[in-house]
């Protein structure tokens, strides 16, 4: 059933009768500056899905319906101040056939093979997209997690494939997005992104390092205490992310705030926390995230937003 004006059936009907269509809108896409004049980037992160990762807060199941997914993200991409989206191809070729990528940054996640909870979680093998598939398409960089787990022997080869995306990425004069966590296995044998300072520091380092050039490496970094002295582990742009929305997104959105006054925090990358807000109101949690990346980009006193709540 067709809802909010995706139209489930024209997607389906233009796979199965006109996949070539696919090529031919990213060969058509409008295309923009990466950053524009104030140098800040708003991105809307959808890439969990590919990883097995549905849930938000306490519905595991929450990102289940895909149509009910790209309400949420075409109401995030018509709001003023939105720079782009960053995604796994199913999800892109959604927005791309929906009309809603022209004059926006679109980031290709590129390895979403540690599915989550999996014996191989910190395998995080490349599934997605390659370099050379991003640069062929004409997107704007790749994203890549990086979690580095020094009792799993899994992170030694994602080290070396992240490594490989950032100079292939570089050599096609693309974004490659570095997204590293000190990780290890709890007592359960759940995988555990450590969030304080130092540990955020140390993978700050191991990423900035990877590939054959950093001239085009950004990181996408967790929002921790003290994120004047994390940042001031590199000169790389970073980007903050969003994270598990727990708690109040009142006390979210100080953090984020504090965040951005660091030199190098070029922005945000929110998947959940904006997609899937509390109170259902998606547009009013992108009018706030925009305006601490941009100022304001919208009047107070807009009218509300249509579309997916």
């Amino acid at each position: 059933m067709d809802r909010a004006g995706v139209d489930v059936r024209a997607l389906t009907r233009t796979r199965l009768r006109e996949p070539e269509r696919i090529d031919l809108l990213w060969a058509a896409r409008r295309r923009r500056p990466l950053v524009g004049d104030d140098g800040r980037l708003l991105l809307v992160a959808c890439d969990h899905p590919a990883r097995g990762a549905l849930g938000v807060r306490d519905d595991r199941m929450a990102m289940a319906s895909r149509i009910d997914t790209l309400e949420r993200l075409a109401t995030a991409l018509s709001r003023p101040g939105v720079d782009g989206v960053l995604g796994t191809p199913d999800i892109l070729e959604d927005l791309l056939l929906l009309g809603l990528l022209d004059d926006k940054v679109v980031i290709g996640s590129m390895n979403r093979g540690g599915l989550q909870g999996s014996s191989f979680e910190l395998d995080d093998r490349f599934t997605a997209y390659g370099a050379a598939d991003l640069a062929r398409r004409g997107l704007d960089g790749g994203k890549m997690l990086t979690r580095i787990a020094l009792s799993d022997e899994g992170t030694v080869a994602t080290l070396e494939a992240s490594a490989r995306a950032v100079t292939e990425l570089a050599d096609a004069g693309l974004m490659a997005m570095v997204e590293p966590f000190w990780s290890s296995r709890g007592a359960d044998g759940r995988v555990v992104n450590h969030l304080d300072p130092d540990a955020v520091i140390r993978s700050i380092h191991v990423a900035a390092g990877l590939g054959a050039t950093s001239a085009r490496t950004w990181l996408k970094l967790p929002v921790v205490d003290d994120m004047a002295r994390v940042l001031d582990a590199s000169t790389m742009p970073a980007l903050l992310l969003g994270g598990d929305p727990a708690g109040d997104p009142e006390d979210t959105y100080t953090t984020w705030a504090d965040a951005l006054t660091c030199p190098n925090a070029a922005g945000l990358v929110v998947g959940r926390a904006l997609l899937y807000p509390p109170d259902g109101d998606v547009a009013a949690a992108v009018d706030v995230a925009a305006r601490l990346v941009h100022g304001d980009p919208v009047p107070a006193n807009r009218p509300p937003a249509g579309g997916a709540r």
